[in-house]
């Protein structure tokens, strides 16, 4: 399904809505030291829609597993608002929250560390049901935990194994049988794929896309492999030092990067073609990644932008454009 098609088919209000989102941490070491502060996520906005993947890039420290774990409540936020199916999901009752953590879940980035070791594989899917109470008997749950199994693509008597027994890439499937026990709407992604061996990312990838088909889950997909993003999502975000640079519908942020960082990225991902690969121009960075404890003034990609003017130096660029493709940048599209 296009971009477009997508679009037309789904055109109601946003599942989840993200609005001026910041997280910040306190990194002060002892009483008598200056207060330094950590702009993790700085005021981001997005949205995603029903059965929509949402694509976020950049590179490591840029925020993007912070903002990921904010929406999941694991990190508190500083300040901004998300809304999951319009509720404030910061001012939610018990009844609610239970609701919440019940509909919207996460697949961490290391299967090996997001498994408890001495639980066997159907204990470990079978969990999430018993404390939000789902079925009525652990044989309908251990049933359950079979079926699950095989959606992504196990066998139903791996379920009396323990984890050790497993490579990566059959504990990551492991995982997201965990995650859809609960029958969730909304995943986080965590670079899920960034652990296991390209072979086997592929294949993650693909059994992905077929649970959304299946099930409409809706997925905030978090990587740095911008080709990979590409493949699974139908919007991206691209992210630098806590803000959001660039967002637009995959296609178009591909073939028509606005930004100079979004550009930077994708001259760097590779070619199979050898022949375009000799005569392509690769957008080297110069300077190092600035600190987000004390971040610069206007735009914090001006130390290594090639285009970086004084008004860079003075404002930070506010998101502009259409609905399809918006960009933070002075010098956008020159």
């Amino acid at each position: 399904m296009t971009e477009q098609e997508y679009r037309k088919e789904n055109s109601s209000e946003p599942l989840i809505s993200v609005e001026h989102l910041k997280t910040y941490f306190d990194v002060t070491k002892g009483i008598f030291a200056k207060k330094q502060i950590v702009k993790a996520v700085d005021d981001v906005s997005f949205s995603v829609g029903k059965g929509e993947t949402f694509g976020l890039v950049g590179e490591s420290g840029c925020g993007k597993s912070t903002l990921g774990r904010t929406l999941v409540k694991i990190y508190p936020a500083t300040g901004g608002n998300v809304f999951y199916k319009g509720q404030d999901i910061f001012k939610l009752g018990k009844a609610e929250e239970k609701d919440f953590r019940k509909e919207v879940q996460m697949i961490f980035q290391d299967p090996y560390a997001s498994l408890n070791p001495r639980m066997t594989v159907g204990e470990i899917i079978k969990e999430p049901m018993e404390i939000h109470g789902l079925l009525n008997s652990n044989g309908e749950r251990e049933e359950r935990a079979a079926e699950l199994l095989k959606m992504v693509g196990l066998k139903p008597d791996h379920i009396r194994r323990y984890p050790h027994e497993f490579s990566g890439g059959q504990r990551q499937r492991i995982s997201i049988a965990r995650t859809l026990s609960l029958n969730p709407e909304f995943i986080i992604c965590d670079e899920p794929i960034s652990a296991l061996d390209v072979s086997i990312q592929a294949q993650i990838i693909n059994l992905l896309q077929e649970i959304q088909e299946r099930m409409g889950i809706s997925y905030l997909f978090v990587a740095h492999d911008l080709s990979m993003v590409n493949y699974i999502s139908h919007r991206i975000g691209v992210m630098y030092l806590g803000h959001l640079v660039e967002e637009g519908e995959a296609d178009e942020l591909y073939s028509n990067p606005l930004h100079p960082y979004t550009k930077a990225l994708l001259s760097a991902v590779p070619i199979p073609d050898p022949d375009i690969a000799k005569v392509r121009q690769r957008v080297k960075l110069e300077g190092e990644l600035p600190s987000p404890i004390n971040p610069p003034s206007g735009c914090p990609f001006r130390g290594r932008c090639p285009m970086a003017s004084r008004e860079c130096e003075e404002a930070l660029p506010e998101m502009k454009g259409t609905d399809n493709h918006k960009v933070a940048c002075w010098h956008a599209g020159e």
